[in-house]
């Protein structure tokens, strides 16, 4: 199984989202994520909760949390930052760890409709960019 490690800043929207849909989607064919944030919220937004409810992607194990509590599961194949500021402040992760940014608008503090907009575009966008980045890797 190969291993994502989605960051953030808060880790309670984008990175949530994409965790859950890259488990839900990601997995049959061998991928599986975590997410976490380098400044926690310690929440996750109840309407990024929602979307993915509503897609079939909540898990209740999801919640927000710190890069150094998913170090246990290291090493990661691949670690994405889908916010500015936690692209600048990605820690260097051991190993061959390749690292990429594929940024998204933070919909926290919009209406329930901007999150259904972020989890539409990260399936469009990152999912097909993790898969095509861990082929044959």
């Amino acid at each position: 199984m190969k291993r994502v490690l989605i960051l953030c800043t808060g880790n309670s929207c984008r990175s949530i989202i994409a965790e859950g849909l890259v488990n839900k989607y990601l997995k049959p064919q061998g991928i599986e994520a975590l997410s976490a944030g380098s400044n926690p919220s310690g929440r996750i937004n109840p309407h990024a909760k929602k979307v993915l409810q509503e897609e079939g992607a909540w898990d209740e194990r999801y919640h927000s949390k710190s890069i150094e509590e998913v170090m246990e599961y290291a090493p990661f194949d691949l670690v994405v930052t889908v916010c500015d500021n936690a692209k600048e402040s990605c820690p260097v992760f051991p190993g061959e760890t390749k690292t990429i940014h594929e940024g998204f608008a933070d919909p926290d503090g919009k209406p329930y409709e901007a999150f259904v907009a972020t989890k539409e575009e990260i399936k469009r966008r990152l999912l097909p960019r993790i898969e095509k980045e861990l082929k044959g890797a």
